[in-house]
């Protein structure tokens, strides 16, 4: 009763439209209120939530993406991944792929990837004779590898779920094969659809200027060295190297490339606060949330239960898949993160699962979740870039689908796409 209580009452507030980072809280108060504990628990349950020092990489992380999203990156990233593969037949949708792979390798954001790689390649894609639903769905799926390939926002966020158990060097690295996995079975898909619809050719681009492209290319994907790079070399820890890459992304955008405004500033700035503020917001209720599941027994019942049904691990982790996939579409990631990875955890602990290698099985599913209605966030912000109905994205989407499953079902059942790396480095 005491769960039913705790649970219908988030449901509820939901229903009635209520933020889900209030809806969060106000249950932890519900739920506090009807197993009769003081109040000041649950406010000290939110306070410690976000007094972790772990915490400090996400508005960076944030920071720094959003720098060079605004600050001509996009731009230059596709225009580097077409020196690399324009060129061949359906050459448009590899570059839209590639410029994911790279600029999820800086901002950690899909819907920072499909706003800025798709205000860019949907209208290109479209004037060299792409069907724009086509170039709307390549461009909402390559997204996807953002929340793989480190830096990953949510990553750090899972870590904090798991209690700070899980190492976030280690998840970074191991979201570095399923990502590449995932851009190249998408890219496999484009191709044979390109060649199976006839999708145009690109030029070569004359060496001179593909010199010139790769230079200023090179100069943002630095970033992305001086995050890996210091993490793995022991330089600096995840914080630290997330505050040298503002610092680092601050400089090419305002005294490299220069495509920034100054007076425009401040106003990026605030749009970080604002979007750090509903996260830790987000964060503090819901550690409140996982308090009370945990004063209830919620995690150990779960495991309970699905031990019982069944001893298999993989038919567990199928049953798990099919839940993720479910609930990623009806909320969004971070939410889900904070509250299912102390119910979930357990339960796979229990069946000797790995918690990095879950944590990328909870990545690729709920990722699918933020590209599928009706809840979609980079749903929308595709439909809205692309000025299309969700609807038909959807329907040109469901190749996309199939191949972001099968990439599910490597991650979940090949767990050394996740973990090679991280045991390779001693992470």
């Amino acid at each position: 009763m005491d769960a039913f209580v705790l649970i219908a009452s988030f449901v509820l507030l939901m229903m009635l439209g209520v933020p889900i980072a209030y809806s969060l809280g106000l249950a932890a108060l519900v739920g506090a209120l009807w197993i009769d504990i003081p109040l000041d628990a649950v406010m000290i349950q939110i306070a410690a939530g976000v007094n972790k020092f772990s915490l400090l990489a996400i508005p960076f992380f944030v920071l720094a993406g959003a720098i060079m999203a605004e600050g001509g990156m996009a731009r230059r990233l596709v225009a580097f991944a077409g020196v690399l593969v324009g060129f061949i037949r359906g050459g448009l949708s590899l570059v839209n792929i590639l410029a994911s792979t790279f600029f999820g390798a800086i901002s950690g954001s899909s819907v920072a990837d499909t706003a800025s790689i798709g205000s860019v390649l949907i209208p290109e894609m479209e004037k060299k004779g792409y069907p724009k639903p086509f170039a709307t769905a390549v461009t909402i799926s390559g997204s996807v590898q953002a929340i793989l390939i480190p830096p990953s926002h949510n990553a750090v966020i899972y870590s904090l779920a798991a209690g700070g158990s899980v190492s976030i060097a280690a998840l970074f690295m191991a979201g570095v094969l399923p990502g590449l996995l995932l851009g190249l079975t998408l890219a496999a898909l484009c191709l044979y659809k390109a060649h199976k619809h006839g999708y145009p050719k690109g030029e070569v681009i004359p060496f001179k200027q593909a010199i010139k492209i790769t230079i200023e290319a090179l100069w943002g994907l630095m970033t992305m060295v001086i995050i890996l790079g210091g993490i793995l070399s022991g330089v600096f820890t995840a914080n630290e190297s997330a505050s040298i890459a503002v610092v680092w992304a601050f400089f090419v955008t305002m005294f490299i490339y220069r495509d920034y405004k100054w007076r425009d500033l401040p106003k990026l700035i605030h749009r970080t606060v604002k979007t750090v503020t509903i996260v830790m917001i987000l964060i503090g209720f819901a550690a409140a949330f996982g308090y009370m599941m945990t004063l209830m027994q919620i995690p150990l019942k779960v495991t309970e239960f699905l031990t019982e049904f069944s001893s298999n691990k993989y038919v567990i982790l199928l049953l798990i898949n099919v839940l993720l996939l479910f609930l990623g579409t009806l909320m969004d990631m971070s939410p889900l993160i904070l509250i299912l990875t102390p119910i979930l955890l357990p339960v796979v602990k229990v069946l000797g699962v790995d918690p990095v290698h879950f944590g990328m099985i909870m990545m690729v599913n709920l990722g699918i979740g933020l590209i599928t209605p009706p809840v979609g966030s980079v749903l929308f912000v595709g439909s809205a870039i692309s000025k299309l109905k969700i609807g038909v994205i959807t329907k040109a989407m469901m190749p996309f689908f199939v191949a972001l499953l099968v990439v599910l079902m490597c991650v979940t059942y090949m767990p050394w796409l996740s973990l090679w790396l991280p045991n390779l480095l001693k992470l």
